[in-house]
């Protein structure tokens, strides 16, 4: 595959990937990327506590720790090459569904992006803050976009590793400073080899595969291995046919790392309208479990089937809308702690579950998925209605977390696996730029076994 004589349309792709520099990044962009950096870590911290955490950083330490170049799993501690940490930490994260996501695109940048970024740049002394999130920023802008291209010419539903994965090559190959010919040959293996798994399954079968985002983000890293190595690749579709080329066009002028939401719950999103209108209506109307007969929830197709009725894991209740319903009921809240079967597995959470009627309401699955919308109604004992219609999710980036929101669930997620000045060197991030760790010390401080 040799580069176009004229440079298009792959040219100003690769000058946006080479070329951006801190300085080029809008105030709001470079705020945006700090929120993400501290919310992934906490989902990451949550996440190592998982089953699924804990076999995938097994793994990686068991498959993937030979080579010239090795780094601490963080959260961990044992050394594996990029690839074997980039398959870690984004299985890590995608085992707490709490992670930021993209409504447009369907799926989540930021789990892939930066486990390939900290794979990349390692315990680089030389590396500082703002070039990490300059390279943070890189990241999200190639992988969403390649998520909304890969929407246009695929009809599939596919799961983020199938784009993420672009993402993550354009990184290493600009940590590595590969050619632009050698970056589009990474960009085009990275999308060839990423995994096209089919999203509506694990909706369907809910397991530790999640989003495939594991394998995006090792897929991703790969393909710069490979192309660094003479490796060649097609074309990546997503990036140059011409049916896309609107997508590419405001590159470096409109942020899509901007349009980033937050989740307020460790669960597929699609749920969380449902979760926030019952909530809302327990609250005000001071029900209590005993009080309710029935759970009506009309909402779009795709959260319909997420219709796990009786999940036996973590990975599988975050998958269920019948359970997050049960448990913002009994709970007031769903976060990491209630999604154990120690937590849910017990008769009235049940009883709650069996007593979900879900039904698709057409004009809310037209508007996905640039919304996500629900009806709630509740029947009563009593044989009262209470109805809570049209239902959204918080933490969009039209109706976004406040960055004391954003810290608060940062500081829940990661203390069972941080310690409190470990957690507040993470916050500086956000609150205190001056006095954040480097991308090197943010390594050491995490790359250990939990430390609380």
């Amino acid at each position: 595959m040799q580069a176009d004589p004229d440079g298009l349309p792959f040219g100003p792709i690769a000058d946006f990937i080479h070329g951006l520099r801190f300085d080029d990044l809008p105030a709001e962009v470079v705020h945006m990327s700090r929120r993400c950096l501290v919310d992934l870590v906490g989902i990451w911290a949550a996440g190592s506590l998982t089953e699924a955490g804990g076999i995938a950083c097994n793994h990686a330490a068991l498959r993937y720790s030979g080579g010239p170049k090795t780094l601490p799993l963080l959260f961990d501690g044992r050394a594996v090459n990029p690839i074997g940490f980039a398959f870690a930490g984004a299985a890590s994260i995608d085992a707490v569904d709490g992670h930021d996501g993209h409504e447009r695109a369907k799926g989540h940048a930021g789990v892939a992006v930066l486990p390939a970024l900290i794979a990349e740049l390692g315990e680089a002394p030389a590396a500082t803050l703002e070039s990490l999130l300059t390279d943070l920023v890189v990241g999200y802008e190639i992988a969403v976009r390649a998520g909304l291209s890969l929407h246009v010419i695929a009809a599939d539903y596919h799961a983020s590793g199938a784009w993420n994965a672009i993402g993550c090559a354009a990184i290493a190959a600009r940590a590595r400073r590969l050619s632009r010919v050698q970056t589009r040959e990474a960009l085009g293996i990275a999308e060839y080899y990423a995994p096209r798994a089919p999203m509506m399954r694990c909706i369907a079968h809910p397991s530790m595969v999640k989003d495939s985002s594991s394998w995006g983000a090792m897929t991703g890293i790969s393909a710069a291995d490979l192309a660094q190595d003479g490796f060649t690749g097609a074309i990546a579709a997503v990036c140059e046919e011409p049916s896309v080329r609107s997508v590419w066009q405001d590159l470096g002028e409109r942020w899509q790392i901007l349009e980033t939401n937050f989740k307020c719950y460790p669960i597929c999103r699609w749920s969380h309208p449902v979760v926030e209108a019952l909530r809302v209506m327990v609250s005000e109307h001071r029900l209590e479990r005993a009080d309710i007969s029935e759970i009506a929830i009309s909402t779009f197709i795709e959260a319909v089937r997420l219709d796990t009725a009786r999940p036996g894991s973590s990975d599988e209740a975050q998958y269920s809308l019948p359970l997050a319903a049960a448990l913002a009921i009994t709970f007031a809240d769903v976060t990491p702690e209630h999604l154990h079967p120690n937590a849910f597995d017990r008769p009235d959470v049940w009883d709650l579950v069996a007593n979900v009627r879900l039904s698709e309401k057409k004009a809310y699955s037209d508007a996905f998925p640039e919304e996500r919308f629900a009806d709630v109604t509740l029947t009563l004992q009593d044989g009262r209605t209470i109805r809570r219609g049209r239902a959204v999710a918080r933490g969009t980036h039209k109706s976004p977390l406040s960055d004391k929101e954003l810290l608060a669930k940062f500081d829940a997620y990661a203390a069972p696996a941080l310690n409190p000045s470990s957690r507040s060197a993470v916050m500086a991030i956000l609150t205190d730029p001056d006095r954040a760790p480097s991308p090197a010390e943010l390594t050491a401080l995490l790359g250990a076994a939990h430390s609380v």
